[in-house]
């Protein structure tokens, strides 16, 4: 398995119980194919540009261990979500 670091920025106007519920939601995928180590809410920041209508969004850090074939399936749903109007997967050399 790798090592990996997720950065999502949810839309500033998602509440923090619904930041939450996604953080669970992300968590838990990736803990049936992998393990995640550690989680940071970093809170609600300026963004650099808009993106999709939105000045400020709450950031979310995962980094966790997985197999290449779970980040597909986490890309994919980081897309579906609509709530997610960022998200950058990298893999962490060590």
């Amino acid at each position: 398995m790798n090592k990996y670091e997720s950065v999502v920025i949810i839309n500033p106007e998602v509440d923090e119980e619904g930041v939450k519920a996604l953080e669970n939601t992300f968590t838990d995928m990736i803990n049936k194919n992998g393990k995640v180590s550690k989680v940071d809410e970093l809170g609600k920041k300026k963004l650099a540009y808009e993106v999709k209508k939105c000045t400020e969004g709450n950031y979310v850090v995962f980094n966790f261990e997985a197999t290449p074939s779970l980040i597909a399936e986490l890309e994919r749903n980081y897309r579906i979500t609509d709530e997610i109007i960022k998200f950058m997967v990298i893999k962490v050399e060590e």
